[in-house]
């Protein structure tokens, strides 16, 4: 993917994009955009609706002149969650356990039907020329990736109660379809409800919380004030830090805690006193005692564990059985396919040019469920992968709805949200993949614009050291 030259990189002065958004906007390409949450496992900890209903923002509250990294000026959303669940059809929330079902028998069905035309075709028998094969059994691992994918997509809608009215139903067939993708079901299901209820939120949230200018300027070795200073940073540099993500981020992310919050120390049972994010932290997705958690998840994480142990272990005796090199082909291979997309879809729903983060103070769950974005990656998008890229928004809403419903509850939801429905669908799959690009150059820290004072302070944009979009805030040295 070639990065963009000196001529069509945006600056302060040029902005990537600069649009008013108006309803007349919302049916064309991209928009601006928002998203949507509830919690996937009820508890008495969580959050209820009715709660959230009253998160609106204080007429009264002056915020001056906001502007997102494109350079456009970026309003407070200003609807409620009520007026969000009451746009929606009442049949959109509803579920059908026979139909979520068949979903997943046809992704499964996918799945064998691949593995079974490829071992028998596929061979030396039926095409001799060995550097054919190599290619046809790469498109065997990027296709088995997809289905994959499709399949964690369904586990994740049982997460959040979307795939039948059932509970138990849906807690089995998470847990079923997760632990065969290596993902510890209920640790993640109890810390992604968390993300639900905190998205956008800097000190919260559970997924890509962006780094502070004082965090960014720390980890690159410089003063703040030194950013705005900094020359463009290489494209290559750019290219290898996506590639670690995409190789290594989910595990990173379940191991060490990695883009989610680190204020551990606020665990209210205490778990969190001396623990940190990193390697060595004592903050993961396995341990019982993980600041993650609290006392009453201690079942959960443990039957999440159990499950990986139960998969490790068949993965173990089909390496023996069948060879090392077969399973690195037939399951290792596309389970990092499915890897790859997961990370690319998480941080493309909360990346972007034109989403702010709020800081405690200045967060609600209306302005934090607005900051992420829909994106399109065409049939794969929509029919393998279960609409979860196109439909976000409406899903960080009301996470309850199954995605079959999700494209006509998202169209009933953007005449509520008007300008503050956020979404990015040029270019389709190129699209997609060229917003990885834009946003990993274009997104790096997070400030308030320039100038703001008071409640504004807590409205956060990204900035980056590139020269792309808006300018980082010129700073004066802190004085010694």
């Amino acid at each position: 993917m070639a990065p963009a030259t000196a001529s069509s990189v945006p600056t302060a002065n040029k902005p990537f994009l600069r649009r008013n958004v108006t309803s007349a906007t919302l049916d064309s390409d991209s928009s601006t955009a928002v998203s949507p949450t509830d919690s996937p496992r009820q508890s008495p900890s969580t959050t209820s609706l009715s709660s959230l209903a009253s998160d609106e923002v204080p007429p009264s509250k002056k915020y001056g002149k906001l502007i997102d990294t494109y350079g456009n000026e970026f309003e407070v959303p200003d609807f409620t969650i009520k007026d969000i669940r009451d746009a929606i059809p009442k049949h959109c929330y509803e579920r059908s356990a026979v139909r979520s079902l068949g979903y997943v028998a046809r992704d499964m069905l996918y799945l064998a039907t691949t593995f079974y035309v490829w071992n028998k075709f596929v061979t030396p028998e039926y095409i001799p020329y060995q550097p054919l094969r190599f290619v046809l059994w790469g498109v065997y691992t990027f296709l088995q990736g997809l289905f994959g994918t499709g399949l964690w997509v369904l586990a994740h809608e049982c997460g959040h109660g979307a795939f039948s009215p059932s509970q138990k139903l849906n807690n089995f067939v998470g847990w079923i379809l997760h632990s065969a993708l290596l993902v510890p079901y209920f640790s993640w299901q109890i810390s992604h409800s968390k993300h639900h209820k905190a998205t956008g939120n800097m000190e919260r949230d559970m997924v890509f919380v962006p780094r502070t200018r004082e965090q960014h300027a720390t980890r690159i070795g410089r003063l703040a004030h030194e950013l705005s200073e900094l020359t463009e940073e290489t494209p290559i540099h750019t290219f290898l830090h996506l590639l670690g993500q995409q190789l290594v981020g989910w595990w990173n992310y379940l191991l060490t805690n990695v883009t989610g919050h680190d204020n551990h120390e606020r665990q209210r049972e205490g778990r969190g006193k001396g623990k940190r994010n990193g390697w060595g932290g004592g903050v993961n997705h396995f341990d019982p005692r993980s600041p993650l958690y609290e006392n009453k998840d201690i079942p959960y994480i443990l039957l999440s564990d159990l499950g990986l142990i139960i998969t490790i272990s068949v993965l173990v005796y089909l390496g023996k059985t069948f060879g090392w090199f077969n399973m690195f082909v037939w399951y290792f291979l596309p389970y990092l396919w499915v890897n790859h997309w997961l990370v690319a879809i998480t941080y493309l729903q909360h990346t972007d040019p034109s989403l702010p983060h709020y800081t405690e103070s200045e967060w609600n769950f209306v302005r934090g469920a607005a900051a992420t974005i829909d994106r399109e990656f065409g049939f794969i998008g929509r029919h393998l992968l279960h609409g979860i890229i196109e439909t976000h928004v409406l899903h960080h809403y009301v996470s309850t709805i199954p995605f079959y419903n999700a494209d006509e509850a998202t169209e009933a939801i953007k005449p509520v949200m008007g300008r503050h429905y956020r979404a990015d669908t040029r270019d389709g799959p190129v699209g997609f993949l060229k917003a990885m690009w834009k946003s990993a150059r274009m997104c790096q820290w997070v400030e308030p614009t320039e100038g703001a004072e008071g409640p504004a302070k807590g409205i956060l944009f990204f900035r980056n050291h590139n020269g792309l979009g808006t300018a980082p805030a010129k700073m004066k040295p802190v004085s010694q």
